[in-house]
């Protein structure tokens, strides 16, 4: 039997721009997602994990309503140019340089990181994990049937698709609500710009330079596939001409999926998918994040290292609850405060399961309809996974637990087992938290004691005291306390 309400989920559709019954195309109880996955030419930014959090979470519920999910998540490994307009290099090729490593170390290399970080960050993998470079012949398939459907053309062994010709039937703009008239951003000249009957055209195969490393043989040259044409191949061979949910950041929804739907709408008469899903950005303090502007903060300085712009190390859960504390489709905004205020709500959660694995005071009676309560949480997922009401009745229930071990409210054994079973199901199967045993809440208290002993110890540090500084770094390290050095201060993590 499927938990309350699994018919009542509605999810938003960036293509209606509502909030939709979500009515699968299968009817054995089979759902198709796809997310676009990284393009592996650098580490994860927190970007990155906001946006693979909140998937993560819509696979967790799904799966949780008792549907057969089939998550689709590829890894881009070869033609995303760095323009996004088809115009200059493919990212990887160019990091390769920079590095001075081969394109598929390259690609392997930040592979790691990435299934390193999502993996750490309790996220889930994927049915599916398709590469680019895997599915070369699919996509060289689906170029030569929009070609053979008049809706691309070939020039100097690069291939194009006919964006002009596709909006005379179609609506290239259904989903960004953009008018093909007001797409001048790709009207810039730039080198190859002259191949193109219009500006707004983009590439499905890119003829390669003859130093390019990466490249394929195929009908028209030498080259690589266009970023756009990788997804449909992979979302089509795996998830077929129709599936139920595609997905990925915000950014992605022009040009890329744009594009995608084009395709697949002269490929095989669907818009791909019947919903289309998106994460929406994370801000740092208020402004958008930019290592030129100093305003960036990385994922290891956060987990590990410190940052000038922290007051303290973070764990994985605070960071992963402090991103579900808003919606995905919500600004997030992360900030010191907002990290600080959400590892002490996390604490509390974790508390209070604690006190009801550990509770032996039971009554006859119970003073928490937690069958109410229990509706008020699915309501909240069947709500566009609204993951912040969630937490909200979460906390109501925190506050219930903090009541019965102050012995001012009753609960009977059996609904004592039946709470703390709803709130693990909620708090680490859905939300996917870790009930980490190396995340420990220090009291107030203790955290003054221990920020004045880091201040004698920059103070050594800075007089050249290193004896003494080695001494009070030992010293905390032996009770389990991290010091993380930055070139301003210290900050401590807990082990």
């Amino acid at each position: 039997m499927q938990p309350n309400g699994s018919n009542k989920l509605k999810i938003y559709n960036s293509l209606s721009g509502t909030k939709e019954l979500f009515k699968p195309v299968s009817n054995n109880n089979f759902v198709g997602m796809y997310v676009c996955g990284p393009t592996v030419y650098s580490n994860v930014h927190l970007g990155n994990l906001r946006t693979f959090t909140s998937f993560d979470v819509i696979f967790r519920y799904l799966k949780h309503l008792g549907y057969k999910v089939r998550y689709v998540r590829n890894i881009t490994d070869v033609g995303h140019l760095e323009n996004d307009d088809d115009n200059g290099e493919d990212r990887i090729s160019k990091k390769a340089r920079s590095e001075n490593l081969e394109p598929m170390e390259i690609v392997q290399k930040y592979t790691v990181d990435f299934h390193t970080v999502l993996s750490n960050f309790n996220i889930l993998p994927p049915s599916i994990e398709p590469t680019a470079t895997g599915h070369i012949m699919e996509q060289i398939g689906l170029i030569e049937l929009i070609i053979e459907k008049g809706m691309a053309y070939e020039v100097n062994g690069s291939v194009y698709f006919d964006v002009i010709k596709y909006n005379k039937s179609n609506n290239y703009g259904i989903l960004s609500n953009r008018n093909i008239e007001d797409l001048a951003h790709n009207s810039r000249e730039l080198d190859g710009q002259s191949d193109k009957k219009n500006p707004q055209d983009f590439a499905l195969w890119k003829k390669a330079e003859p130093q390019h490393i990466m490249k394929w043989s195929s009908p028209w040259s030498k080259g690589f596939p266009g970023w756009h044409i990788e997804c449909t191949a992979m979302s089509n061979k795996y998830l077929g001409d129709l599936f139920d949910i595609h997905g990925g950041g915000i950014d992605l929804k022009f040009p890329h999926h744009e594009c995608e739907i084009a395709q697949a709408n002269v490929c095989f008469g669907t818009n791909a998918a019947n919903y289309w899903v998106h994460a929406n950005m994370l801000t740092l303090n208020g402004a958008k994040m930019s290592k030129s502007s100093g305003n960036n903060i990385l994922p290891n300085e956060i987990f590990y290292s410190g940052s000038p712009l922290l007051s303290k190390t973070f764990s994985k859960p605070v960071v992963k609850f402090f991103m579900l504390q808003a919606h995905y489709r919500s600004v997030l905004d992360i900030s010191n405060d907002a990290l600080l205020a959400s590892e002490k709500g996390f604490s509390k959660i974790l508390d209070a399961i604690n006190v009801l694995e550990m509770f032996e005071k039971f009554n006859d009676q119970t003073d928490f309809d937690i069958e109410k309560w229990r509706e008020k949480c699915y309501e909240a997922m069947n709500d566009d996974f609204n993951t912040p009401i969630l937490i909200a009745n979460l906390f109501d229930s925190v506050k219930f637990i903090n009541q019965l071990n102050n012995g001012k409210a009753k609960i009977t054994k059996s609904d004592c087992n039946n709470l703390l079973q709803i709130l693990n199901s909620f708090v680490f199967e859905i939300l996917g938290l870790e009930k980490n045993i190396k995340f420990k809440r220090v009291n107030d208290k203790t955290n003054e004691f221990i920020e004045i002993l880091l201040k004698l110890r920059d103070e050594a540090r800075l007089n050249k005291n290193y004896e003494l500084s080695d001494k009070i770094r030992d010293m905390l390290n032996n009770k389990g306390i991290v010091i993380n050095d930055s070139e301003k201060n210290s900050s401590f993590s807990i082990n």
